[in-house]
């Protein structure tokens, strides 16, 4: 297996210590990004830099020398301004600060993100900024895995089966839609950056009754590919026009496309 050096971004999460922990597991080299030294006592022994998502100017130097990064921020609870610094201009600015260096990532939003009219998005807007996020990322070129976890650690203790599904069609909002064991999610975020088969793909994550597969790549393969310059993931619902969009949105929708231009053409 390839090893990659690996910015994680969330490290100190509670996915996020879970994908450094498995990130060295699989022989990859970790550095973290964290917004201060404190909180590296949270974290095995490994590269710290001091940074943040909302703070473009520390993305740079927190880039140099990465094959891949893995982004598991939260901002829930903080309110919509927060989650669109955090789930959509840390992404915007990320891909910017990468520029045309072939960097795969790894990002994890949430399952229901399509779903526009529940509290959840109502409050704070969280599934639309995570959604901009993945069309972000879409249209970067860049390599990409995104990943729509359930419910965290709602799954009964016989209930790690990975169960892998397209479309974003649960929307009770509950863990009704499906529960997924925090260290499962980290697995699959870490396993999607050597993978072949996970390129380019977006998928809902939830465990049912069995024991967890070994071999991850059987499940990716069976994935559909989102369409080259597409916004959604493959089999989304078509419900956020891009002519209702905020101006701002679609500049930077266009920026992204021009990045992945360079790339093709360089």
């Amino acid at each position: 297996m390839k090893q990659l050096k690996t910015l994680v971004i969330g490290a100190t999460g509670s996915v996020g210590r879970l994908v450094v922990t498995e990130a060295l597991t699989r022989g990859h080299s970790v550095r973290a990004l964290i917004r201060n030294t404190s909180r590296a006592t949270r974290l095995p022994a490994v590269e710290v830099v001091v940074g943040d998502v909302t703070k473009p100017e520390t993305l740079a130097p927190a880039l140099e020398g990465v094959d891949a990064v893995v982004l598991t921020v939260n901002a829930d609870g903080q309110g919509r301004q927060a989650a669109e610094a955090v789930y959509y201009r840390g992404v915007r600015d990320l891909i910017a600060a990468i520029g045309r260096r072939p960097i795969k990532i790894a990002l994890m939003t949430t399952i229901g993100v399509t779903e526009r009219r529940g509290s959840y998005n109502r409050s704070n807007e969280g599934h639309d900024w995570k959604r901009r996020a993945e069309r972000l990322l879409r249209r970067s070129g860049l390599e990409y895995t995104i990943i729509r976890p359930g419910w965290f650690d709602y799954n009964d203790a016989d209930q790690h089966l990975l169960v892998l599904l397209q479309g974003d069609r649960r929307h009770a909002g509950t863990p009704e839609d499906g529960a997924i064991a925090r260290k499962q999610i980290a697995e699959l975020l870490v396993a999607s950056l050597t993978s072949e088969a996970a390129n380019r793909k977006t998928f809902e994550l939830v465990a049912e009754s069995g024991p967890a597969q070994a071999d991850f790549d059987p499940l990716f393969a069976a994935l559909k590919q989102d369409p080259d310059n597409a916004l959604d993931a493959v089999l989304d619902l078509d419900n956020m026009p891009l002519d209702q969009e905020p101006d701002r949105i679609r500049r930077n929708l266009e920026t992204a496309g021009h990045l992945s231009h360079e790339r093709i053409t360089q």
